[in-house]
């Protein structure tokens, strides 16, 4: 790396009298190839993640506002630009370990095929490229920059059912107080204009993930005392949930006054982000008179970041810049095969699935009342079969093996199983289930209720937890194993005049035995 010619300087006044750009350094130089070329390395290991990211951020209402998260991050490092003028970057080699820790973070959300962990690994690698390309005093001079990098990582929809429930809650909390009668069953709300659900899409997900973008940002800016930042974020993450919860609230109670058509066409014209801006606008305001960080406040100490003794210690060794920028091309390209060599993997599955006998039960050619059938996109082989005994139980068992787990295939990821949304079927609320089995009640589009037990298998795991399935799948590509997935649904629909889903689901579960029996049972076929 060639030496700075001169040190940084704020520059010269233009001819309008304003200072001028600091002068770029060839330190400075140096460093931003060095950090072009690693971002180019860490980004085309990571192309696939970044992509599925662009098109969330395009074309997933909850994620649109990640669209303005580029050029905030600009802002925040043009608002840092004299402070960084005054420090050389230099490469440091012991960074390499933040490097690999995030390429390890790529690396499981890859072999466990979570696609969060994928993307948050993606974004990580890059912000640990910056003090491993620029040094440490750069790194910390760019700390907040670099963490509010992590809003670029689409995260939340995870929340949509716990949002859910809460703005039921709410809900009919406030209906009670209106003097309105109502009764609550999950997240559905019954009252005399009629019965509402609280769909995803009402949850105010995408509200409160933008908004904690924003309050975040604000902290930052506004604000230096830790305290009013906490008290701040604290209420920023509030309001959105209790907003939301209010919302919902006037479309229940207009709806008693002029119709549940009327207040959901009136729902739909508020409810936008004409309703967050309203919202954030109010935080805003009510937080105003507290704002402690004067408007000319640098937002970067770079005299305690010149004259701190722990940096001068983690930079003293000598900077290879080249070797460093090598170390990383090797590590990209170390998880990048191990990744590769996982994704190959594939299981032998059966020629075709039988369908097991069951003591004291037999296969019917009756359809359901409403059709249900669960998804398993990816699978191997499938099966869908109705069971029936003498004392009028009936009940659907959907089978699924995937030869292997990943994109496009995992027997656990979201839209995949029970709940059929586009089959008219909507997730109820949870229920409890039998032993290695979740339950979930299920709501269709006509008032139908159904009961579906959920179970998974990896070798001789079998489990309803997708968590403890996803752990399994992950040490399996971990140590290259190739092991068949296993996915298989219970279910049962509330019919008048036949016993309930639960005691159908309780004499299957006892007449079939160990799942594991029936499971394998299946393979004969082939």
């Amino acid at each position: 790396m060639l030496p700075d010619l001169a040190p940084a300087n704020p520059g010269l006044p233009d001819s309008a009298g304003h200072p001028a750009a600091p002068a770029l350094t060839l330190a400075w130089r140096d460093g931003l190839v060095r950090l072009v070329l690693g971002w180019l390395v860490l980004g085309l290991l990571a192309a696939r993640q970044w992509a599925a990211m662009a098109d969330q951020w395009w074309n997933s209402s909850t994620y649109t506002h990640v669209l303005v998260v580029p050029a905030i991050l600009a802002w925040l490092v043009s608002q840092r630009l004299p402070e960084l003028a005054r420090l050389a970057p230099r490469a440091w080699p012991a960074g390499l370990v933040l490097v690999a820790m995030a390429a390890t973070v790529w690396l499981a959300g890859s072999l466990a095929g979570v696609a969060l962990v994928e993307q948050l690994g993606a974004v990580l690698l890059l912000i640990a490229a910056v003090p491993a390309l620029l040094g440490p005093r750069v790194a910390m001079a760019l700390l907040f920059p670099l963490a509010y990098a992590l809003f670029l990582v689409p995260a939340g929809d995870e929340l949509v059912p716990l949002l859910q429930t809460i703005t039921a809650k709410i809900t009919v909390w406030l209906v009670h107080l209106s003097g309105v009668s109502a009764r609550i069953d999950g997240v559905f709300i019954d009252t005399p204009a009629g019965l509402f659900r609280v769909a995803e899409a009402c949850s105010g997900v995408k509200f409160l993930i933008a908004m904690v973008a924003l309050a975040v940002l604000a902290a930052h800016v506004c604000f230096v005392s830790a305290r009013r930042r906490l008290g701040f974020l604290a209420f920023a993450i509030a309001m959105p949930v209790l907003a939301n919860g209010v919302r919902a609230w006037g479309t229940v109670y207009l709806a008693q006054r002029w119709g549940a058509e009327w207040a959901g066409g009136f729902d739909h014209i508020v409810y936008g982000w004409f309703f967050f801006a309203a919202v954030l606008a109010g935080t805003l305001a009510l937080w105003w008179r507290w704002f402690d960080r004067p408007a000319d406040a640098p937002l970067v100490d770079v005299e305690a970041l010149l004259s701190a003794p722990w940096l001068a210690r983690l930079e003293q060794a000598a900077p290879h810049p080249r070797a460093t920028l090598l170390a990383l091309a090797g590590i990209a390209l170390a998880v990048a095969g191990w990744a590769h060599s996982a994704a190959a993997l594939e299981a032998p599955l059966p020629e075709r699935l039988a369908v097991p006998a069951v003591r004291g039960w037999r296969v019917l050619p009756d359809a359901p009342t409403e059709w249900w059938e669960p998804r398993a996109a990816g699978a191997g082989r499938r099966l869908l079969v109705r069971y029936g005994d003498s004392a009028g139980h009936r009940v659907d068992v959907f089978y699924a093996i995937y030869a292997a787990q990943g994109p496009g295939r995992k027997a656990s990821g979201q839209g995949e199983g029970a709940v059929r949304i586009e089959q008219g079927w909507n997730w109820f609320g949870p229920a409890p289930g039998g032993a290695g089995f979740a339950a979930d009640r299920l709501h269709s589009d006509h008032g139908l209720l159904r009961l579906a037990e959920t179970s998974y298998r990896s070798g001789e795991l079998v489990t309803g937890s997708a968590a403890r399935l996803r752990l399994a799948n992950f040490a399996d590509r971990l140590l290259l194993r190739p092991r068949p997935t296993a996915l298989l649904i219970l279910s049962a629909e509330a019919v008048p005049g036949a016993p309930e889903p639960a005691a159908s689901l309780a004499a299957f579960r006892q007449a079939m035995g160990p799942a594991t029996g029936w499971m394998d049972a299946t393979a004969k076929g082939g």
